[in-house]
């Protein structure tokens, strides 16, 4: 997609090249997966990238600029009706401006989208939501750090470093939402004693410092109801998110605009911008995503349990690579979930 969108090259120049991924068991087993061919199923290439977001967004918004195109950054759309009202960030003004169709990303925010979130970001009655927290910053300083991507479970926690650069890793520790929330106003206390509270995690960054603030997301994973209005189309996280484990969820983000594009498209040239003319889009979303959710969901029931977590490692050992990489291409979105039985039985 990066290719196609016409920004790898750009976005190559500050990325990190990510071979495989190691994972570590609460017992302190570890295994290594690695991005490379399955079957029948080829990578576009035989590693995966871990590149910041403020270069990966970088490009692309540079690619808009060069495109004939409206670009308003620092915008927000406030209200629908016939007309779309935008505001600019730190203005109080308002711009009418005619749609005949939006798309919106922001999954707090989807007014005409009928969500079982409410704009608060709360789950609503009904909803089906995975009750974790991220917590997000930048490390340097670790030994060993270049080529692959580690993962560390230790239930209820798991965390993850993505070489994003020769010496700086992203880390992201996902913990339970009920256990992070009370801690908001002091993210850095909470998240150097939970780091300590994982010993086999607290081993890898001994001697790493932290380069970035904290950041938090949560809570991880939600469903939304597809849009009833007219002309309104649900991108990236607003349409539904689900955790994706291994720190590769811009696929998501970036897939599902294409398949929006297509949508719209059709629409326009169709002269019908229904919400029962854009119904094709949310039916392709299923068709893509919903596969992977449902591997992500047996996953992170596996991680969620101690035992479990340290029988599945141990069955993904060197006995077994062919099921790990395939797991891999699995959440590197080249081998379809489909591919996943035959692997494991192998």
């Amino acid at each position: 997609m990066l290719d196609r969108l016409g920004v790898l090259k750009a976005v190559d120049a500050g990325a990190a090249a990510i071979h495989g991924m190691r994972i570590t068991a609460p017992d302190g087993t570890a295994v290594t997966g690695h991005y490379r061919d399955v079957g029948a199923w080829r990578p576009y290439r035989q590693h995966a990238m871990g590149v910041a977001r403020e270069i990966l967004d970088g490009a692309l918004i540079e690619r808009v600029r060069a495109l004939p195109l409206d670009l308003r950054e620092q915008t927000r759309v406030v209200d629908l009706a016939d007309r779309a009202t935008v505001r600019s960030a730190g203005s109080a003004s308002r711009i009418a401006t005619r749609a005949s169709t939006i798309c919106t990303r922001d999954w707090w925010w989807a007014p005409t989208a009928a969500p079982r979130w409410s704009p608060s970001g709360s789950a609503a009655a009904g909803s089906h939501a995975l009750r974790r927290m991220a917590l997000v910053t930048y490390v340097a300083g670790l030994e060993s750090c270049r080529d692959l991507g580690e993962i560390f479970v230790d239930p209820p926690d798991y965390a993850i470093l993505n070489p994003i650069a020769p010496d700086r890793a992203n880390l992201a520790l996902v913990v339970p939402l009920e256990h992070g929330a009370r801690w908001s106003d002091r993210l850095d206390d909470f998240m150097a004693a939970r780091v300590r509270q994982l010993p086999h995690l607290a081993r890898r960054l001994a001697g790493a410092t932290r380069v970035a603030p904290i950041r938090a997301l949560g809570p991880l994973a939600h469903r939304v109801e597809p849009p009833r209005a007219d002309g309104v189309l649900l991108v990236g996280d607003a349409g539904g998110f689900y955790d994706p484990f291994t720190g590769e969820g811009v696929f998501t983000a970036l897939r599902s605009a294409e398949l929006a594009v297509a949508t719209i498209v059709r629409a326009l040239r169709s002269g019908d911008v229904s919400a029962r003319a854009l119904a094709g889009y949310e039916r392709a979303r299923r068709e893509v995503f919903s596969g992977k959710e449902r591997v992500t969901q047996a996953l992170q029931f596996l991680i969620r349990h101690r035992r479990l977590a340290n029988f599945a490692v141990s069955r993904a050992g060197p006995a077994r690579p062919a099921a790990l990489d395939a797991l891999l291409g699995v959440f590197g979105d080249y081998v379809p979930p489909r591919a996943l039985p035959a692997a494991l039985r192998g």
